[in-house]
């Protein structure tokens, strides 16, 4: 199954990070391969049971997800200590993984889906978000606070100048989603020096309307809460999206740089998003 090796990043220093705690929820980072393995069943149920992605005949005998970058990054856990229904009470997860571990791994998962090479030649640290994912029960803005805190403390401790990822738009139609992704083109596009680009055999180009053709109120609406989330945070989209058939996706890069999340965008942010999952 997905089995996990605990790297030097798991050593004891990271509890000066986190946790972050609110009421019955804490948020740190996992500690024990069984804590990973809480959240690799969490992202099963959310994932395959929840949003109908294609596990593997392996996954779906284990109901679990996995895959080898979970040996490798670091993973945000939110904790309720009244789910004892729930392995270790894991009821939401962040997948992190940083370019100091990448460069002596396997590099980044986003970099199946987009040529990654502009954020590659940033200086300073950059880290990937990923997998993240939300029991039905607790998508709410505490449990969203939460997690943005114990993030923006990550960001702080490890002096991270960009963060990034793939963010997901459902279904595998590009054509459906031509307004939403028309509008991410011309509204949100990231400075051409960050700017990932979606490998060349997925491509699929986001450029399908013309600007003043867009409906601005109607395509944000047709945005997902967790790509407005990252918008709000001053966040770009790379060039090009990828259609994923084995999520039912069509995805985007996402790219946020850290100097531009404030507390101003930190307080929007906590007062108006809500929570979607997103790999």
């Amino acid at each position: 199954m997905g089995r996990v090796i605990l790297m030097d990043t798991l050593s004891s220093d990271l509890e000066t990070i986190v946790p972050v705690q609110a009421g019955n929820l804490t948020v740190r980072l996992a500690e024990s391969p069984e804590e990973i393995s809480a959240a690799q069943s969490l992202r099963y149920r959310v994932f395959y049971e929840e949003m109908d992605a294609i596990p593997t005949v392996e996954m779906k005998a284990l109901r679990s997800d996995f895959d080898s970058f979970d040996q490798v990054c670091d993973h945000l856990l939110v904790i309720c200590k009244d789910r004892t229904d729930l392995r270790c009470g894991v009821v939401g997860t962040y997948r992190i993984l940083r370019s100091s571990v990448a460069a002596q791994s396997q590099g980044f998962y986003s970099a199946n889906e987009f040529d990654l090479g502009p954020l590659l030649g940033v200086q300073g640290e950059i880290m990937e978000l990923g997998r993240s994912c939300v029991d039905s029960d607790h998508r709410n803005r505490p449990t969203m606070q939460l997690l943005w805190q114990a993030i923006a403390a990550y960001v702080h401790h490890y002096q991270i100048e960009v963060l990034f990822g793939c963010a997901s738009l459902p279904g595998i139609a590009p054509a459906a989603l031509k307004l939403p992704l028309s509008y991410l083109y011309h509204h949100h596009l990231a400075p051409k020096e960050i700017r990932p680009k979606a490998v060349e055999a997925r491509y699929v180009d986001l450029n399908a309307l013309p600007k003043d053709s867009i409906d601005f109120c109607a395509a944000w609406k047709a945005l997902p809460p967790l790509i407005k989330g990252y918008l709000r945070l001053g966040g770009f989209v790379g060039d090009g999206a990828v259609v994923d058939p084995q999520f039912n996706t069509t995805d985007v890069s996402i790219i946020v740089k850290t100097n531009l999340i404030t507390e101003k965008y930190f307080r929007h942010y906590e007062r108006s998003a809500h929570w979607s999952s997103d790999r």
